[in-house]
């Protein structure tokens, strides 16, 4: 069998060789001339399978090595013939330690504690409730809103977008790109929801570009109706709003979600969906690994402030990264495709932790030195 996989797939050289024929190609280079011969495509976000790419191919699946799959036309697919599969959950831990870190970064420059702060997280899926999970543990008050949840289990525990105008100090949002159904998502966040904000809050989008009006988001900052920015995923990526940009607090190239873990399971929920549907073995499938990080151990003794808040900017610090993107903002696609994807909290060991902090860093998911066992 033949396969056609981005090139920019990480970990996945070498594994299904034993099974299939593979051709790694870039972004570009997904024509129909590329995949008219393919039995199955490993694709990213900037991999668009659309009708005119896979008209009159033998393609049969699709496996993208990420949680969205607004990439991938659908209906064509349903049309045609061809499964698709996503890797739900694959990189939320991820964007989970990217909201944390990005939140600590604002909060370290503003002089403010996360503390006590009302977070209204928008969307409680595999992401949200991840950063449901990290933002309580930092002693945040979090509302929820997820009307598609609160329609299957019950309002308890959800609140409307009312609520979090009214009373959130930050939100973040956490859901899939939608243009139709019962809850559609596209500009969610327009100019009549930022006219409803009553707090100046914190605003962060590490989910996608248009569940944010730019030109709402843009005139909401002018008029000081929200504060902050953590802008992650913009409208119209990769040619990117540089007058948004310049407003904006932490700039980043959609990477949210690079960790090196969360390509890792993504690349791997990759192999898996075309094992189980060609029914192949692949017994290459436990090399899928991230690499160690250049520096595993973090000695909160050499921390200075809040050593939870240093010990989680160590892990990922988004400065770096927003200030690469502010000096070439044309090379966006260059940033995602040539990133430094950071290790995920279980891949570091903290040492001289204090019983209260240990506790933390436990729920938080990092290893601890042997003393605080």
């Amino acid at each position: 069998m033949k396969i056609v996989a981005d090139n920019t797939v990480p970990y996945l050289k070498g594994i299904l060789e034993p099974v299939a024929e593979v051709a790694y190609i870039n972004a570009s280079e997904f024509t129909p001339e590329r995949v008219k011969d393919a039995d199955a495509l490993i694709v990213r976000s900037i991999d668009k399978c659309t009708r005119s790419l896979l008209e009159g191919s033998a393609v049969r699946l699709i496996t993208t090595a990420t949680i969205g799959f607004d990439h991938i036309d659908t209906r064509y697919c349903a049309e045609a013939g061809i499964e698709w599969k996503n890797a739900p959950g694959c990189n939320a831990a991820s964007v989970g330690q990217y909201v944390l870190s990005s939140l600590l970064a604002v909060a370290r420059r503003t002089g403010e504690s996360l503390r006590g702060k009302t977070i209204g997280i928008i969307g409680v899926g595999h992401v949200g409730s991840i950063v449901e999970r990290l933002c309580a543990l930092l002693g945040m008050r979090v509302l929820r809103n997820d009307p598609p949840r609160a329609e299957r289990e019950g309002e308890a525990g959800f609140v409307s977008l009312d609520t979090i105008a009214q009373e959130a100090d930050i939100i973040t949002l956490h859901v899939p790109l939608t243009r139709e159904g019962s809850y559609p998502t596209y500009h969610l966040a327009n100019q009549a929801f930022f006219q409803s904000l009553r707090r100046k809050p914190w605003f962060v989008n590490s989910c996608r570009g248009a569940v944010h009006d730019t030109e709402a988001l843009k005139e909401a900052k002018a008029k000081g109706l929200v504060s902050e920015l953590i802008i992650d995923c913009w409208e119209n990526e990769p040619r990117i709003d540089r007058e948004l940009m310049s407003q904006v607090s932490i700039a980043t190239p959609h990477i949210a979600g690079f960790s090196a873990d969360g390509k890792a399971n993504g690349t791997r929920a990759c192999v898996e969906n075309i094992a189980r549907f060609f029914h192949l073995r692949v017994e290459r499938i436990d090399r899928i690994l991230p690499p160690a990080p250049c520096d595993p151990v973090i000695d909160l003794d050499q921390l200075e402030g809040d050593r939870v808040a240093g010990a989680i900017l160590r892990t990922f610090h988004p400065l770096p990264v927003d200030k690469a993107l502010r000096a070439t903002p044309e090379r966006f696609e260059w940033f995602r495709a040539n990133y430094d994807h950071p290790r995920e909290y279980p891949a570091y060991r903290i040492l001289h932790a204090s019983d209260e902090e240990a506790v933390t860093f436990r729920a938080l998911g990092f290893r601890l030195d042997n003393n605080n066992e």
